[in-house]
């Protein structure tokens, strides 16, 4: 079935077509949900709170062509895991500022390049989790420290020196990887 006659079915309320959707896109989305969370159990249950928000929201999608649905449906579950976040103080719980050193020296991009992406992930998955949101939200999902503040209820310096904390820590951890690895 075509995305837009998926769309249009799931609006009208088809069960299998909400079957479909979750079997296509629940592996996906799944995975977004653990690139913020960190925790299975969590990342499950946003993911299913999240396609129960999706199935009662078609009537705010539009079809723009191939790849708008998923695009959407990752929207939806970004905003709902960033809900998350504000509603249990998750961010300002885990703000501390780890102790990095600035400004840190990136590692050279060929040798980034031999790192398994499993590893790289699992490397941004170690990540403090306000450092890991706002890497997520700034490199994967393309948004400026402007509207991260706005997500994240921040300050756009705050979003800034989070993301710099990040890479220098990054580039700490690929910087031992490549050693252990030589």
């Amino acid at each position: 079935m075509e995305e837009a006659e998926l769309a249009d079915r799931c609006r009208q309320g088809d069960n299998n077509a909400r079957r479909e959707l979750y079997e296509r896109y629940a592996g996906r989305l799944m995975g977004l949900c653990m690139r913020y969370l960190n925790n299975r159990d969590t990342a499950e249950d946003l993911l299913h709170e999240g396609f129960l928000k999706l199935f009662g929201s078609f009537d705010k999608f539009t079809y723009r062509g191939e790849g708008s649905l998923r695009a959407w449906m990752e929207r939806v579950m970004i905003n709902l895991i960033m809900q998350y976040f504000r509603t249990n103080d998750v961010l300002r719980q885990t703000s501390e500022l780890t102790a990095v050193q600035e400004p840190y020296h990136a590692p050279d991009a060929a040798e980034v390049e031999t790192i398994p992406e499993q590893v790289l992930m699992r490397f941004i998955g170690e990540l403090p989790t306000g450092y890991r949101t706002v890497f997520n939200l700034y490199v994967i999902e393309e948004k400026s420290h402007k509207e991260i503040g706005r997500m994240l209820g921040i300050n756009e310096k705050s979003s800034s020196s989070q993301l710099a904390r990040a890479k220098a820590l990054l580039a700490t951890k690929v910087k031992q990887w490549i050693k252990r690895n030589e």
